[in-house]
């Protein structure tokens, strides 16, 4: 089957990328364009010239910002025969969360033409497919459950030793932390303070005798980490190999943004990071996510708990991880056969 994957920045899709690799090892003829600007309009109409051009028996296109896929259905039956819907995120509600409360119902007006138009439904999570299933128009079609798992190759020996080097040279130079050293808590992400920035650091003022490290960039990351405490210290953006090296130095991990209208459909089973950890045999303390499943060393809090639970797992040893206790990529692979075998 020839399949064209859509995604607003394919490049920096990790979600996309995943799929591709698993369809073309199921034999299956993947393409995955890009399209060379970040500007919303540009991209719709690139993306309608490209399903014209390729002709795919099927088109998979991944969400956010769901506008840019405007039309799209109405080619299909013309210029390809299926549409699949990836659900991977609410984009309505972040739309009003930035716009207000109109710009809700103007970003599900495109999640409901596309809903309405998929032959079925993808999505990381539970909470999130029963939203995309929510609108009428969706109503008694096929919906498949893709978790964001890491592959297994994710943190392989071979590259937690290239890592090492990098970041033993690197890191060293920039004058905050060596290879021989080790943390107490680490963040990796966006530093903002819906990602919980300004908590992690009130917490790292509280416990002066813990060590914490932060991984990550963002507009205002200079502002927030202008006076940080002696016991912090900030890495910066971090290539992909080297976050995954300095992960595996500390001894809990946080995922901490706040509670928002989007916390119900951010689950365990939708967190790449949270994954990644836990696939590490790290613990991982979280709050403003919602629960799926019960995992091994995962501790998920209210904020109002959130110091104390830190506190009381410092010095905890994580739990030894069975091989049933895993979660890769490659675990996806017969649910997207069973979804792509069904659309012939």
């Amino acid at each position: 089957m020839k399949v064209l994957l859509l995604a607003n920045q394919p490049e920096n899709t990790t979600r996309l990328k995943m799929f591709r690799d698993t369809l073309q090892g199921l034999g299956h003829d993947v393409a995955v364009p890009k399209f060379g600007t970040k500007n919303w309009m540009k991209i719709a109409g690139k993306a309608k010239e490209i399903v014209k051009r390729e002709r795919p028996d099927a088109v998979h296109v991944f969400n956010v910002p769901d506008v840019i896929y405007h039309g799209l259905p109405k080619l299909k039956g013309k210029f390809f025969n299926h549409l699949i819907y990836d659900y991977r995120s609410p984009w309505g509600i972040e739309f009003s969360m930035t716009f207000g409360p109109l710009a809700r119902s103007f970003g599900e007006h495109f999640e409901r033409e596309l809903a309405a138009g998929a032959d079925l439904i993808t999505s990381p999570n539970r909470p999130l497919g029963n939203k995309a299933l929510s609108y009428p128009e969706a109503a008694g079609k096929l919906m498949y459950i893709i978790p964001n798992y890491p592959s297994r190759s994710f943190y392989s020996r071979e590259s937690h030793a290239n890592a090492a080097k990098a970041s033993n040279g690197e890191v060293k130079a920039n004058g905050t932390a060596s290879e021989e050293e080790e943390c107490d808590i680490i963040f990796v992400g966006r530093i903002s303070a819906q990602e919980g920035i300004t908590n992690l650091l009130a917490l790292a003022r509280d416990i002066p005798d813990r060590t914490f490290w932060i991984v990550g960039d963002g507009p205002f990351a200079r502002w927030y980490l202008r006076s940080l405490p002696e016991n912090v210290k900030s890495f910066g953006w971090q290539p992909r190999e080297r976050v995954a090296h300095l992960v595996s130095k500390a001894k809990i991990c946080l995922i901490i943004p706040h509670d928002t209208p989007i916390t119900p459909f951010a689950t365990e089973k939708s967190i790449w990071k949270l994954n990644e950890y836990l696939s590490m045999g790290k613990i991982v303390i979280a709050t403003g996510i919602t629960v799926e499943e019960k995992r091994k060393n995962l501790i998920v809090v209210k904020r109002s708990d959130f110091k104390q639970a830190v506190i009381e797992n410092l010095d905890r040893v994580p739990q030894q991880m069975q091989e049933e206790d895993y979660r890769y990529w490659e675990m996806n692979e017969p649910v997207i056969r069973e979804a792509y075998e069904s659309l012939k």
